[in-house]
């Protein structure tokens, strides 16, 4: 049993040392090859002279070895014989621990074996690497040659600018001609510009050509910018400009704001207002032209209101022309009063309105069945419906049911035909509902016109408000104007009580005016709001088609409504707007 196990485990021994030394010599010849790759990535990028260092340190390394296996082999008598090369520590001391057997002399056998020829590869590895150094030099030297001329070559220039090497010699250095036909066509373009600009400022000689070329394309519609940039001078600012203009500024800034707490002083105390309302209404001094005395102390006076009575020092009056009678003047017709009277028409209760109704059926009745007892006109024929076709009829239906039928169908037919046509004859046509409108839109303002004024804070930015203003005024058939001021916008519209009526609606109820933001005399933002000013009647119409009218100035305002006449709408708005932002500010 003992002999077996033995024999298996020197199979096993037997294995392992063959894996080992398979093992072995693959690592060698990798370790070769990786060394030999190594020289000669190394001898590539490294010079001669390193080169030959590494080589002598390769050698001293080798030879180092040599002598410590050597000495290895001496000391040890067991291990003389064996050439034991890379023997490990563990093996080594249990070789000189144990007592030798057979078993232990034939390991060691077949382990010196596999040692010999390991060392022997390894020595001839060696050998080939110390015979092919010359070689290797070699291939280093040129590959540090190759990579010593793959370098950039250093840029030397010479006290005229040339280019030169180390030596002193000129260097024509390779100019890039472009590939791209975009590049080349910008290439010709720079070169062309070149020639031209140096034929415009240099000999006349030899240049005679380009410039019979570019005279040939050259328009002197096309603006050309020159090639040469001017030369910009320095500007210098006088010594004081900027403390003047700081000055300024502080003075202007000092000056607004004594102005505004001059303005809110005279808000609080009212002066503001009351200085507003003076001046919307300026003085008119009297015309040379104006009478000296009225029409009606003409009467008595003797000459004028200058002459004087000698005796009593006043002036002089007619006595005779006073009497203790009453002088009525003549009754003269009001001109708002119409030519004929008007009255006021007469409105009926429904029950009133049916009743007359029935009367008037009835009237009409009478004398159609007169005319029938007359012979006058045929009687009409029974009004026969499905509904009284048996109770009309009688046997007659029961007789042809068909033919009754369709002559019951046919009579219904020619009813609603003749329901129709005279519902037809009496529908208006188009221009006929279009001048019906009109009629009724349009009012009598003869004996004269109704006015009313309306007073907006801010109307000129707000299109949508400003187009339902003109519009329903154009609808309407009303006149008026728009005036557009800051903070006052008048709109004034004339027409009849009807078109009154309707505008005033849109303007103080449909139109949501308060939506609005604006701000107000004081920059203070508030509601915007339209206000009813005035509403009258004037004897005629003083503006044509509403139209609107923007004023940057209250005078140039005033004038445009004193061209019609109506100068005092403006001053009665204008007015409330004053006091309005005076109340606003308090």
């Amino acid at each position: 049993m003992s002999s077996i196990i033995t024999r298996k485990d020197g199979d096993e021994q037997k294995s392992a040392t063959k894996r080992s030394a398979t093992g072995a010599d693959a690592s060698a010849d990798i370790a070769g090859k990786k060394q030999k790759n190594g020289t000669e990535t190394v001898a590539a990028s490294l010079s001669s002279t390193q080169i030959k260092l590494m080589m002598a340190h390769a050698q001293r390394e080798i030879e180092e070895r040599k002598r410590a296996l050597n000495n290895l082999r001496d000391k040890d008598p067991l291990l003389a014989s064996v050439p034991q090369i890379g023997l490990p520590v563990a093996l080594a001391t249990q070789a000189l621990s144990k007592k030798p057997t057979p078993e232990d002399s034939e390991k060691a056998r077949k382990i010196a074996e596999l040692q010999a020829q390991i060392r022997a590869k390894l020595t001839g590895n060696l050998a080939n690497l110390i015979n092919q150094q010359p070689s290797a030099v070699a291939a280093a030297a040129a590959a540090a040659a190759a990579a010593q001329q793959q370098r950039p070559k250093p840029l030397i220039l010479d006290e005229e600018g040339r280019t030169v090497d180390k030596s002193g010699r000129a260097i024509n250095i390779p100019t890039v001609t472009p590939t791209l036909k975009a590049n080349i066509r910008a290439k010709k373009r720079e070169v062309f510009q070149r020639q031209t600009v140096g034929s415009e400022g240099g000999s006349a000689g030899g240049s005679h050509t380009v410039q019979d070329d570019a005279a040939k394309f050259f328009d002197e519609r096309i603006m050309q910018k020159p090639t040469v940039r001017t030369k910009r001078t320095l500007r210098f600012h006088e010594p004081g400009k900027f403390q003047q203009l700081a000055e300024r500024l502080r003075m202007k800034t000092q000056l607004e704001r004594l102005q505004n707490e001059i303005s809110q002083i005279a808000r609080k105390t009212g002066i503001s207002s009351a200085t507003k309302l003076a001046l919307i209404a300026p003085k008119q001094d009297m015309p040379e032209d104006a009478p000296q005395m009225e029409w009606w102390d003409s009467v008595i006076l003797t000459q004028d209101l200058q002459t004087l009575d000698e005796a009593s020092g006043k002036i002089s009056i007619r006595q005779n022309a006073i009497t203790n009678l009453i002088e009525h003047p003549t009754q003269m017709k009001p001109p708002n009063e119409p030519l004929k009277p008007v009255y006021l028409p007469v409105f009926l209760t429904k029950k009133e309105r049916k009743k007359l109704r029935r009367q008037n059926r009835r009237e009409a009745w009478k004398e159609e069945q007169e005319k029938i007892r007359l012979g006058l006109v045929a009687p009409p024929e029974p009004k026969l419906r499905i509904s009284n076709l048996m109770r009309v009829l009688g046997t007659d239906a029961v007789q042809d049911p068909t033919k009754i039928e369709a002559h019951v169908r046919e009579q219904m037919a020619k009813r609603q035909k003749a329901h129709e046509d005279a519902n037809n004859a009496r529908k208006l046509t188009t221009e006929q509902k279009s001048e019906k409108k009109q009629r009724k839109l349009k009012e009598d303002t003869s004996c004269g016109v109704h006015v009313s004024v309306y007073r907006i804070r801010d109307m000129q930015d707000n299109q949508s408000k400003k187009f339902k203003v003109e519009t329903n005024a154009k609808q309407l058939q009303m006149t008026g104007s728009v005036a557009l001021f800051r903070d006052c916008c008048v709109v004034v519209v004339e027409g009849g009580p009807k078109q009154q009526k309707k505008y005033r609606r849109l303007m103080l109820h449909r139109i949501k005016w308060e939506e609005d933001i604006v701000k107000g005399d004081g920059q203070e933002e508030v509601p915007n709001s339209c206000v009813l000013v005035w509403e009258g009647t004037a004897q005629r119409r003083h503006f044509g088609e509403i139209k609107f009218k923007v004023f940057p100035m209250e005078k140039m305002a005033r004038e445009f409504f004193q061209k019609h006449q109506v100068e005092h709408y403006w001053d009665l708005a204008y007015s409330g707007a004053v006091l309005e932002a005076s109340t606003d500010q308090q």
